[in-house]
């Protein structure tokens, strides 16, 4: 479909999302393979938001932190997978010019705070392991609160910049996103103009949102390591290195991916690939967190349990 404005020159109104496949089987398979990913991210993601909520005992910083990071996780997964499981089985797969805008900001938005957030959390595994007695004194709840309100802030303003350079880009046509969501890269490289400015403009944003905070996390847990090697008790030391070990796995499926897509110049877009690589950080990395988090972390078992003997009780 396309909008004219009056002029000889005609304007996308919609885009269509190629998604991962034309074959009705390959989708239905599709379908159903998303569709169990994306309910395990939502019910372990909102399982350990219920259990935080509920367990007073884990009404600590590092789970008010936890419990930020499922939120966001879901929201990011939500913003993308029910509109690709619903293209997967119906047909036109399109979007109009304006939810495409929404969902690219969102997406952004999302993505972005967790970008930042992670560094907070990093910075409250610094503080645990460093200096272990002045944790809850130097982490106050007043300061977890404006450390977690100032990330998502930035992630929802500076999403706003990206969208907006974006989506006011001229699209002439041809309107087919080969991607299965409104994803910048994706979106920009069919823009009837030169792109060069944006892409700096992109460029930017990542070097402050996520080269900046990937280099924090970095010099976070150099520090962090320093005062493992401290440790005589070996006891001691596993438990600090568990509890770093599930940021770290989480941090690189996350970085990884979205360094590589955002982070590089667009003569070197390549569709399909980036169709994969963007699942990593969208929704496995969603999956993983619960996996990770409650698998190695014994006072999320404790909790669960409780939960569910309270339940029994109840029963």
């Amino acid at each position: 479909m396309w909008m004219l404005p009056g002029q000889n020159q005609s304007w996308v109104s919609e885009f269509i999302l190629l998604g991962f496949s034309s074959d009705p089987t390959s989708n239905r398979l599709l379908f159903i393979a998303f569709l169990l990913l994306y309910l395990s991210s939502v019910l372990g993601n909102g399982l350990i938001v219920i259990l935080i909520c509920l367990d007073v005992h884990l009404h600590t910083p590092m789970y008010f932190f936890l419990c930020i990071l499922s939120l966001l996780d879901v929201g990011n997964v939500s913003t993308t997978v029910p509109q690709m499981l619903v293209h997967l089985l119906t047909q036109p797969q399109t979007i109009s010019f304006a939810g495409c805008w929404l969902q690219m900001y969102m997406f952004g938005a999302l993505g972005l705070t967790e970008c930042i957030f992670f560094v907070v959390m990093a910075y409250d595994r610094y503080v645990a392991i460093c200096y272990p007695l002045r944790y809850t004194v130097i982490l106050s709840w007043d300061l977890c609160t404006w450390l977690a309100a100032g990330t998502w802030a930035c992630g929802f303003f500076f999403s706003l910049i990206h969208t907006f350079f974006t989506m006011s880009l001229p699209y002439c046509g041809p309107n087919l996103v080969n991607h299965y969501f409104c994803e910048g890269p994706s979106v920009r490289s069919l823009a009837c103009m030169d792109t060069h400015l944006i892409e700096m403009v992109d460029l930017v944003i990542s070097v402050f949102m996520v080269a900046a905070p990937l280099s924090l996390i970095l010099a976070s847990y150099i520090r962090i390591a320093q005062a493992i090697l401290k440790i005589k008790s070996i006891q001691a030391r596993y438990k600090a290195l568990s509890t770093c070990a599930s940021h770290l796995t989480v941090v690189t499926f996350f970085y990884a991916p979205g360094t590589y897509i955002y982070m590089r110049p667009n003569s070197s877009y390549s569709p399909e690939q980036d169709k994969q690589i963007s699942l990593f950080y969208n929704v496995f990395t969603a999956l993983l967190n619960p996996v990770v988090y409650s698998l190695r972390n014994k006072d999320i078992k404790e909790a669960f349990l409780k939960v569910m003997g309270r339940g029994r009780v109840a029963w």
